[in-house]
């Protein structure tokens, strides 16, 4: 009897209609022979919905407190369908993060899962039950909730089928799997029917929403496969593996793109050991992460320093930024929300000729700017003006035949 872990994402059980429809979907695969372990999100918009709600009775509410408020959107999911799964004939039942065994780290909001103790789980698959877990949450050492972030439900997902030695991971969403690139922008995507960790680490870092980066990343460490597919048609998905021969391929998979993006510009910075700690480390103190970081040449032991960050974080990092330039004597600093991001990615792309030129070209001939470029072994990203993204993306995927992935 094989054990199936399934996670269902908030625009599955948004409402009751989808939360049977889930439930149904749950009841064939445990009919046909399976224990199931099912992760779910919150419903719909509810995460959003109760942080409004808190930022309307606090002006700065307690993060403790605030993890507690938000795990209760994953619950209330977990025992909405574990009802639904009875009014089928189907024993189950839901269990919160904490009941699950989940432990933490004490970082709220984005707690880091340590590890997973499954008696209770493996408990009640003996039973028969079919076991609803509330996503997104665990417990710190202190028994207090912790929320893994967004996009956690994921993570819990993966966590759990690698804690059970699940022989896969199911990802239930609203799209059909991994896209070439986004169908609201190209309309001729391509669905992919499998792609490797690797590719998938980076177009989820840079942008592609269908999976979060933490949860592929486990994937990838534990060798667990990941299936993701639509929650509301029955047709295959796309499998992420480790099995793809990185030798054997050279091209581009897809197009990510990313519009949470702020770029930062510390300008006149005298150019000694120590001022690039000095200022990455208080952005890191805060929680900033910085992504693209860019240096010119020093010239008279002077340089200009640019980085990217969360847009989200621009505010926050501008009060740090302000005070260090005057303190590490830079000249001035200035800062830009309206940037965004366009990768290709694909494994060997780096080490063969061709790609980045291919790329340059087709930005140019749509006259795209490119303010800033990084690279990684499978990915080339630039840094361009935010309204101009969707045309870059487009061009792109013409520029590299994806439509005949």
């Amino acid at each position: 009897m094989a054990l199936v872990v399934q996670k269902y994402g908030g625009s599955s059980v948004a409402d009751g209609e989808k939360i049977m429809n889930v439930a149904r979907r749950i009841a064939r695969t445990s009919q046909d022979g399976n224990r199931v372990v099912t992760v779910v999100s919150a419903m719909g918009d509810t995460t959003d919905e109760l942080l409004e709600l808190a930022y309307n009775v606090s002006d700065s509410p307690s993060s403790r407190e605030l993890d507690v408020l938000l795990s209760t959107g994953e619950i209330v999911s977990s025992t909405l369908l574990a009802m639904a799964l009875k009014s089928l004939g189907e024993q189950s039942i839901s269990l919160t993060g904490a009941q699950a065994g989940i432990r933490t780290d004490n970082s709220y909001s984005r707690a880091r899962i340590m590890n997973i103790d499954p008696k209770r789980i493996i408990k009640e698959l003996e039973k028969g039950n079919i076991v609803i877990v509330a996503g997104f949450q665990g417990i710190n050492d202190d028994m207090d909730t912790t929320t893994l972030g967004r996009g956690g439900s994921d993570t819990t997902a993966v966590a759990l089928a690698i804690s059970l030695k699940a022989e896969k991971c199911e990802i239930y969403t609203d799209v059909q799997g991994v896209y070439t690139a986004d169908p609201r922008i190209v309309s001729q995507a391509v669905k992919l029917d499998e792609i490797g960790y690797e590719e998938m680490l980076e177009m989820s870092t840079y942008g592609a929403k269908v999976m979060h980066p933490r949860a592929v990343e486990l994937g990838q460490i534990y060798g667990v496969p990941i299936l993701v597919a639509s929650s509301f048609m029955d047709k295959p998905g796309t499998l992420i593996h480790g099995g793809i021969s990185m030798e054997g391929r050279n091209k581009v998979t897809g197009i990510a793109h990313d519009l949470n993006v702020a770029k930062i510009t510390i300008l006149g910075v005298p150019d000694k050991p120590g001022i690039a700690a000095a200022i990455f480390e208080r952005l890191a103190g805060a929680g900033i992460s910085v992504d693209t970081i860019v240096q010119n040449a020093s010239t008279e032991n002077i340089t200009d320093l640019t980085f990217t960050i969360a847009k989200s974080d621009l505010g926050p990092a501008m009060e740090i930024v302000k005070p260090l330039a005057a303190e590490i004597g830079a000249r001035d600093f200035v800062s830009d929300s309206g940037v965004g991001k366009v990768s290709i990615i694909g494994t060997g792309i780096q080490n063969t000729p061709g790609f980045a030129a291919k790329m340059f070209t087709a930005l140019s001939r749509e006259s795209i700017n490119i303010m800033l470029i990084s690279t990684s072994e499978i990915r080339i990203t630039c840094i361009i003006k935010e309204d101009r993204v969707k045309d870059a993306i487009r061009a792109l995927h013409k520029a590299f035949e994806l439509e005949q992935a």
